[in-house]
């Protein structure tokens, strides 16, 4: 992904959500042979796959 696509997002969270997000993307490094991972791409596919499973409860609910 080009730098031109991505956007800068600054939040304030918790220290224990940063905490959180430390572990979580460790995790990812031990467990995927990508190289390194950031914090912004562990987010953004949290982000994802969070944003996938709304639209697959959003469209059983509608039937």
């Amino acid at each position: 992904m080009s730098d031109e696509s991505r956007l800068q997002l600054n939040v304030r969270v918790s220290k224990e959500t940063i905490l959180q997000l430390d572990a979580i993307v460790e995790y990812y490094q031990e467990n995927t042979k990508v190289g390194r991972i950031y914090k912004g791409d562990v987010l953004s596919d949290i982000i994802d796959k969070s944003y996938q499973i709304m639209l697959k409860q959003k469209a059983m609910n509608r039937r």
